[in-house]
């Protein structure tokens, strides 16, 4: 392992990472337990890849960890899943502290049950003061709600005559978006096998490389994720440029 991340160039390590953390189920089911086994075995993984994004030097990470769309599982899952994020949190929050990650959330806050929102704003509390790594959970997230939601606030401040209309630009609406303290993705990284965005920071990784692997998120080690790192760094960002104008403005 030590080997590997040696080979990361550490001046490209992308500065936020997201991920769909994908498989949890379908790992369960193909080793004959339950799904809620599943479910509990990637938190092991959440552990293990917040320990590796600190270590290389990732300053943003941001897991997709309960979307909107989740709400429609069967009510015994969803029961699961909400405990089983706030213990999981509580639990890591000393190690937290202790590795100096600052825990944030976007999404819905207020659709979550109000013994599980007061529990995580506790959390959020406790590592308020933290400096280093953000870590930062999308709980009952969606981007097209995110997308509607900023929207409605630029409608407002126009119908209340505090926006004139076409002075709306990509930055005004990017700072009306739950990511606004935050820089796009990097990279987006999606376990599972599936080959889809499943509704997640549509407008923020307009121009993020993404990585797709067929891993359970219960089997994604350390190793895969320094793996997705190398794979990154060996990508060309042009944004729209050519790789002619990409080489001449980093000579």
């Amino acid at each position: 392992m030590n080997g590997q991340i040696a080979q990361i160039d550490k001046t490209r390590v992308p500065r936020h990472v997201a991920i769909i953390m994908d498989g949890n189920g379908r790992w369960a089911k193909s080793h004959g337990f339950d799904r809620s086994v599943g479910h509990k075995t990637g938190v092991d993984t959440v552990r293990n890849i917040v320990e590796i994004a600190n270590d290389v030097g990732v300053k943003y990470l941001t897991l997709y960890t309960f979307s909107t769309e989740n709400w429609n599982r069967p009510q015994a899952e969803v029961d699961i899943l909400m405990n089983l994020v706030v213990t999981a949190i509580e639990r890591e929050t000393a190690d937290l502290i202790k590795n100096n990650v600052h825990l944030t959330a976007i999404g819905d806050l207020s659709r979550m049950p109000a013994f599980a929102r007061e529990r995580l704003e506790g959390c959020f509390r406790d590592t308020a003061h933290c400096t280093g790594l953000e870590l930062c959970l999308a709980l009952s997230y969606s981007s097209r709600w995110e997308l509607v939601q900023a929207c409605r606030a630029l409608a407002t401040e126009a119908k209340e005559g505090h926006l004139d209309p076409q002075d709306i630009t990509d930055e005004l609406l990017s700072n009306h978006l739950t990511t606004s303290s935050m820089p796009d993705p990097d990279l987006l990284i999606r376990t599972g096998g599936d080959l889809r965005i499943s509704n997640y920071l549509l407008w923020q990784i307009a121009y993020s490389e993404l990585y797709f692997t067929d891993k359970y998120w219960p089997e994604f080690s350390k190793q895969d994720f320094v793996d997705a790192i190398l794979a990154y760094q060996q990508r060309e960002r042009r944004y729209g440029k050519t790789s002619e104008q990409v080489q001449n403005e980093t000579a």
